[in-house]
């Protein structure tokens, strides 16, 4: 059974009126707010009439395709007056949003980077730097379209640098070994 208004507007709990149950409740502030409800009035002799109800008095006109539209047939638009079928036919900017279905998770390239070049070590060479610049490159873009943190591009940026520092050791040892050879 619907909970009445009354209960509704009491709080954050709500009583049924059938049973007597405590409800918790979170009521969205526009399900509270006095409407009324759309009724055309009636087209005179002369008057625009709506271009779905003929027998309707037009209050607007649709500002896609011009047809004049009822207020029960106005769609409102982004500020702008649709009639239904520039709705249906996403019309103008009655237009649906274009939903991303899906995102290149540059947090998870960074971290991976460095780790699958490890399986060809020399590579890390060039995948090191590579991974800090696409971190770097990428932290403000979205992550994902579920909710995600951004430590894997911490941790990309900390095993880039540390390769990257392995790499210098090394060229550093070689420079030392070559000095020391020819002493």
């Amino acid at each position: 059974m619907p909970l009445p208004k009354w209960e509704l507007a009491s709080g954050d709990r709500a009583v049924c009126t059938r049973c007597g149950a405590a409800n918790m409740v979170r009521v969205f502030p526009a399900a509270l707010a006095p409407s009324a409800p759309a009724r055309p009035e009636a087209a005179l002799e002369g008057e625009a009439a709506c271009f779905d109800h003929p027998s309707k008095r037009a209050v607007a006109h649709c500002q896609q395709c011009g047809r004049f539209v009822c207020q029960l047939c106005a769609v409102e638009v982004a500020g702008e007056i649709s009639c239904p079928s520039c709705v249906a036919a996403g019309a103008g900017k009655a237009r649906a949003a274009n939903p991303e279905t899906s995102r290149t998770l540059y947090d998870s390239i960074a971290l991976l980077l460095p780790l699958v070049s490890l399986l060809l070590w020399p590579l890390t060479i060039v995948a090191a730097p590579a991974a800090v610049l696409l971190a770097v490159a990428t932290w403000r873009r979205p992550i994902s379209l579920v909710r995600r943190s951004r430590w894997r591009f911490v941790l990309a940026v900390v095993l880039g640098f540390a390769f990257i520092a392995a790499w210098m050791w090394f060229f550093a040892y070689l420079v030392a070994g070559i000095k020391r050879g020819r002493v």
